[in-house]
């Protein structure tokens, strides 16, 4: 095992019912797997506080903290002081997930843009990454990557599980961000999104599992967990035509470099 390709999954839920009771064994098929860092996502306060406890008892997990755009209506009027609060602590990488979802209909879209633009504002003042969730929501998105952009110079941040157009992956390029791919690239239909990965510079893209949701072939329908990743990391070295081993050193390097872990 010494010998496996370091993994990093940058992005996982394990504060979810489904994988917080096997923490243990989850963590040790990641050590099987060649996996050195967990990202594990805050959706809420309550989840954001669940991802920060297992942060600090797990040495290869680390911890966003933030509201999900599907949760904030949700919100108490002291949730947000919270999740300030809680950006500041050692353990925590990044602010998220944040962003916009037009899928769901579970918060209003102005309270949604309300809270995006409180998650990049707390990315400034902390200098920690953003996460960005996105749904049927692109061009609301980028209009406020866009002002981001504009009023503050390139953005410190990363959209999540990408599978927008080629257009929206440029544009946030080009403000200074990253791309995520998780288990849907190797979803055989997803043709074009293979082909729209193997053209982000390897410097700016990150692997990661959505974990327990999305996970990769063969595993597809199934409970997915950060282990899994190396099925996607696979499929994405085939995209730009390197070796298993390298795409690993990449990708690892960029998520060390991105969350600012040493």
């Amino acid at each position: 095992m010494a010998n496996l390709p370091p993994l990093f999954d940058t992005h996982a839920h394990l504060d979810e019912p489904s994988l917080a009771a096997e923490t243990e064994q989850l963590l040790t098929a990641c050590q099987e797997n060649g996996l050195v860092g967990v990202l594990t996502i805050g959706t809420t306060v309550e989840s954001s506080r669940g991802s920060i406890v297992l942060a600090e008892n797990h040495e290869r997990i680390c911890a966003a903290v933030g509201i999900h755009p599907n949760y904030v209506s949700q919100a108490g009027p002291s949730d947000w002081d919270a999740i300030v609060e809680f950006a500041q602590y050692d353990s925590v990488k990044a602010i998220g997930e944040t962003g916009l979802d037009r899928y769901w209909d579970h918060s209003p879209i102005d309270l949604q843009v309300d809270y995006f633009k409180r998650h990049l504002q707390l990315t400034r003042e902390t200098g920690k990454p953003f996460i960005v969730h996105c749904r049927d929501a692109e061009p609301d998105v980028l209009e406020v990557l866009a002002a981001e952009y504009q009023k503050h110079g390139p953005l410190n941040g990363v959209m999540h599980s990408f599978c927008g157009s080629a257009e929206t992956a440029q544009k946030c390029l080009d403000w200074g961000m990253m791309l995520s791919f998780s288990g849907m690239l190797t979803f055989k239909r997803n043709v074009e999104l293979r082909e729209l990965a193997a053209t982000v510079p390897q410097d700016r893209v990150l692997v990661e599992t959505d974990a327990p949701y999305l996970a990769p072939m063969p595993y597809r329908g199934k409970r997915n967990q950060p282990a899994y990743v190396k099925h996607t990391a696979e499929v994405l070295a085939d995209c730009y035509g390197m070796s298993y081993k390298e795409l690993c050193q990449i990708t690892t390097a960029n998520a060390m470099r991105f969350l600012k872990i040493n």
